[in-house]
């Protein structure tokens, strides 16, 4: 959190210096209807808290299967991913892919969702988000919502998926996009529709905001 109390937006915790090599890959890359800059922005890590007590797995409810897919092999396995973000699917260090994975109940499906969330090496810059659902038995999981933007990024909440994307105006610093723009959608029939939209803008006049204000006169003896 920032001195005026603002959370700190995920490009706050991203090295400025990495992002400035980051940004010749993004360049090029759809900002979409929102404005997002190629810089980008990356996720927001949260930690929990240790405990010594284990805490028993949710019941997913009778009929659901637990089984989680490998969400590389879908990533690779699905043509309607750009080229871009194939180029960019390789592991940063042994077999470590710069792939954030969640699984849960979206599409009300018998077998859990996948919200797989693309990102650049070292610093997580969101590139593109990515949902498969479980259809029939031949065709197996199929992607039923993607996102390429820079700076962007899903999350499963309470059932919906979340999809954030960073704005920036012209001029603004990396570490300091104008505001944001959260979309919540809901499965309705066979496909994701926007619920709710919510743009958050952040003031210019506080830290590194990219104001520069008059100086500050020292102080006479």
């Amino acid at each position: 959190m920032n001195d005026a109390g603002r959370p700190a937006t995920p490009a706050v915790l991203a090295s400025v210096g990495v992002l400035t090599a980051v940004g010749v890959f993004l360049t090029g890359c759809s900002t979409g209807g929102t404005g997002s800059r190629d810089e980008g922005a990356a996720r927001a890590d949260s930690s929990t808290p240790s405990s010594s007590v284990a805490s028993p797995a949710p019941s997913a409810g009778a009929g659901y299967s637990t089984e989680r897919p490998d969400p590389i092999a879908l990533l690779k396995a699905d043509p309607k991913i750009g080229a871009r973000v194939k180029e960019s699917l390789k592991p940063c260090a042994a077999d470590a892919y710069p792939v954030d994975t969640s699984y849960g109940n979206l599409t009300g499906s018998t077998a859990p969702d996948v919200v797989v969330n693309v990102m650049t090496c070292g610093d997580a810059v969101g590139i593109g988000t990515y949902v498969y659902r479980m259809g029939n038995a031949a065709k197996g999981y199929e992607n039923v919502f993607m996102a390429e933007d820079a700076a962007v990024y899903a999350t499963i909440d309470r059932g919906d998926l979340i999809v954030t994307k960073q704005i920036y105006a012209k001029g603004d610093p990396v570490a300091y996009p104008s505001g944001e723009d959260v979309l919540t959608y809901r499965w309705a029939g066979n496909k994701f529709s926007q619920h709710d939209w919510v743009h958050n803008e952040y003031s210019k006049a506080v830290g590194d905001g990219g104001i520069d204000g008059p100086a500050t006169a020292a102080p006479s003896n």
